[in-house]
C-alpha cells in the first residue's frame, strides 16, 4: 500500500489559532513601520512556528503579525527579525518566494477554495494571485488577478543586501481594499465584513539558509548533491504538512470592534467540517491505492465519528455530508475539497 500520498493527512490535530482583528478608525500612514499610533493598540499574533507544527525545531528568527480593519480596507503589519535581510526580485507577480519573503493567505468564506495569496520581499516587490482551489485538488493560480488598490511598504532596521551591516529586522505593511476581497466572500454584495464575521487566514515566512561569500548572501547548498537546501517555512497556523495550501488548517480571524472584545471561539460547524475532511483524506488515499473511490464508509475503513455521516459515490466523484450542529441543515464536502452548506456549494454542483 502506498504511504507517500499526494494529499497526506496532517500530522497535527485541528487546533488553529484565533485572532480578533480590531476595527481601527485612526489615521494611517504607509511607511512599513509598526511603531506608530495606528498600530499601538493592535495586538500581535503568536510567534510563527514551523509549518509542520511544534514538534519541529523552533524558527531561528522571530516573526509576528498584526491585523486591523476599517470600512474600506484590511491592514496587515509584520515584523521579521533576523540579520539576514536580502532580496533580488523587483518585478511584480514574479515568484517572490525565491527570495526570503512574507506571505498572506485569505479564504473569506472558509470553503477552502477561491482564496487569495500574497507574497512580498524586502525590496517591496510583491505577487498577488487568486487560487481557484488548492493545487492538490487541481487548482490553478490566476496570476493575472490583481488586488485593485493594494498598497505595500517595507522598513529595514539595517541595510538591504549588506551582511556587514547591523541588521536587526525588516517590517512590512500591506493595505488591501475590501472592494476586491469581498468578491470571494459569502457576503459578496456587501462593502465589508460585519463585526463578528470570520475569515480563514494564514501567514508564512520563507527563509532560505545562506552563506556569506565575497560580501554577498548566497543560498547554501548540500555538500554532496550540490543542490540548494530547502527553504524554511515558518507560519502563524501550522498545517501539519510541508504545504501551506491546506486552507482547512488555517487560522480564524474574527472582525472585532475597536476594543477587540467578544466571543471569538471557533464555530462548532467548523469541527464538523474537519470530520468530513478526514473522509476526504481517506478517499484520496483510497483512490490512489485502488483507482476508484470507496462506495461505503466500511469499505473506506473510516473510524467511528461522533456524528452520522452519509457517503454518496459515483464512478468519478463523491459527496460526504453530516448534519450541522444546530440540527436544521447539512454540511457537505465534495471530492474536489470544497466544503460548506448546500447554498454555499450551489455554484459548484448542488
Amino acid at each position: 500500500m502506498n504511504t507517500n500520498y499526494s494529499i497526506p493527512t496532517p500530522i497535527i490535530p485541528f487546533a488553529p489559532p484565533v485572532y480578533a482583528a480590531r476595527f481601527n478608525p485612526k489615521p494611517f500612514t504607509l511607511d512599513g513601520r509598526l511603531d506608530n499610533e495606528f498600530w499601538a493598540d493592535i495586538p500581535f499574533t503568536d510567534l510563527f512556528v514551523d509549518i509542520e507544527g511544534s514538534s519541529r525545531p523552533t524558527p531561528r528568527f522571530a516573526t509576528r503579525a498584526k491585523i486591523a480593519w476599517d470600512h474600506e480596507n484590511l491592514y496587515f503589519g509584520a515584523i521579521l527579525e533576523g540579520n539576514e535581510i536580502w532580496g533580488n526580485i523587483t518585478e511584480r507577480d514574479a515568484v517572490i518566494f525565491y527570495d526570503n519573503d512574507f506571505e498572506i493567505f485569505i479564504d473569506p468564506d472558509s470553503d477552502t477554495q477561491q482564496y487569495y495569496e500574497f507574497e512580498m520581499n524586502a525590496k517591496n516587490a510583491f505577487w498577488d494571485l487568486l487560487l481557484t482551489k488548492a493545487y492538490h485538488d487541481g487548482g490553478k493560480p490566476v496570476n493575472a488577478f490583481d488586488i485593485k488598490g493594494i498598497r505595500t511598504a517595507v522598513h529595514i532596521d539595517g541595510k538591504l543586501n549588506d551582511p556587514n551591516a547591523e541588521n536587526k529586522f525588516w517590517s512590512v505593511e500591506v493595505v488591501m481594499p475590501f472592494t476586491t476581497l469581498m468578491e470571494c466572500s459569502s457576503k459578496s454584495d456587501c462593502a465589508c465584513p460585519d463585526i463578528g464575521d470570520y475569515w480563514r487566514m494564514n501567514f508564512s515566512r520563507v527563509q532560505w539558509k545562506v552563506n556569506v561569500e565575497n560580501g554577498q548572501y548566497v543560498k547554501r547548498r548540500d555538500p554532496v548533491t550540490k543542490n540548494i537546501l530547502p527553504e524554511d517555512n515558518w507560519v502563524w497556523s501550522p498545517t501539519g504538512v510541508i504545504n501551506i495550501h491546506y486552507p482547512e488548517m488555517w487560522g480564524f480571524v474574527f472582525f472585532a470592534d475597536e476594543t477587540g472584545n467578544g466571543d471569538f471561539s471557533i464555530p462548532q460547524d467548523e469541527y464538523r467540517k474537519i470530520i468530513l475532511r478526514q473522509i476526504y483524506y481517506l478517499q484520496s488515499h483510497y483512490l490512489e491505492d485502488h483507482g476508484h473511490y470507496a462506495k461505503t464508509l466500511e469499505e473506506l475503513g473510516a473510524p467511528a465519528f461522533p456524528v452520522e455521516l452519509n457517503l454518496e459515490t459515483t464512478s468519478l466523484t463523491y459527496i460526504v455530508s453530516c448534519p450541522d450542529t444546530v440540527g436544521t441543515g447539512t454540511l457537505y464536502l465534495l471530492s474536489d475539497g470544497k466544503c460548506g452548506r448546500k447554498e454555499d456549494l450551489s455554484k459548484t454542483i448542488l
